[in-house]
């Protein structure tokens, strides 16, 4: 157990987005935070003084999820992290939520962002949770992150949407597995959420934002506070029973 009974959540991607959300939101329950960023350090940076401004602790650290290579540098930088901040060996939960949009037609996607796509969303998810396993406390979690896209279908995300179609099928397998250590996974799938996602164009551009909102029962896009707080309640005590379940965070999208 980690000291004090603090629990200890990494988030990949933390540094803008939904990741920066679920980091804020988990470290208001008291739990410890890693974050990582792919490059722009100052904004992780500013995730972790955000932190511990609310009175919690915090790390950032470089991780690119594309580059498995890295992946053994990182689990040493990590156990050194957590050693000197908190003083322990393992953490509790893990957040996959590192991800890039590519929007293309399925005629016109290409090999180089295919592989991007699958590198980021499929491969990297599979071998950094295979690397962090035995940094992991028993009866811990982790949540994999979806989309609505791998439900209902708009041109444009084809290769994106198969991608996060491996990462449901995936979480089965994993829970399946990884239930014999008394650890529960879980995938939350967004509908479309105001964040600089994708160049920022469901925030940014009315049209889209507009029609989106017409088509979701509760009449409106989603925003990063509707997300973090779903994927925070599946970390927590009272959901411990919920596992290889797919929930969808959409407010109703396409019904």
């Amino acid at each position: 157990m980690t000291k004090d009974k603090t629990k200890i959540a990494l988030v990949t991607g933390a540094s803008r987005g939904l990741g920066k959300n679920t980091g804020l939101t988990l470290a208001r329950k008291g739990i410890g935070i890693i974050v990582t960023y792919h490059s722009n350090h100052q904004e992780a940076k500013n995730v972790v003084s955000s932190i511990e401004e609310i009175g919690g602790t915090a790390v950032a650290l470089q991780l690119d999820t594309s580059n498995t290579k890295n992946f053994d540098s990182f689990v040493g930088q990590l156990k050194q992290s957590l050693n000197d901040k908190w003083q322990t060996e393992h953490f509790d939960f893990l957040v996959n939520n590192a991800g890039i949009g590519v929007y293309a037609s399925f005629a016109d996607t290409t090999e180089d962002d295919f592989d991007r796509l699958m590198n980021i969303h499929v491969k990297g998810v599979f071998f950094l949770t295979q690397k962090l396993l035995p940094l992991i406390n028993d009866g811990g979690r982790i949540v994999n992150i979806s989309s609505g896209l791998a439900r209902f279908a708009l041109p444009g995300y084809a290769a994106y949407a198969a991608m996060k179609g491996a990462i449901e099928v995936l979480t089965r397998y994993m829970a399946k597995e990884l239930g014999q250590r008394q650890i529960a996974v879980n995938v939350v799938a967004p509908g479309a959420i105001e964040t600089d996602f994708a160049d920022g164009a469901v925030r940014d551009n009315p049209e889209i934002n507009n029609f989106i909102a017409s088509q979701t029962a509760l009449g409106r896009v989603g925003l990063p506070d509707d997300i973090g707080g779903a994927i925070a309640s599946l970390l927590s005590e009272e959901n411990r029973w919920v596992n290889a379940q797919r929930i969808e965070v959409s407010g109703g999208m396409f019904l």
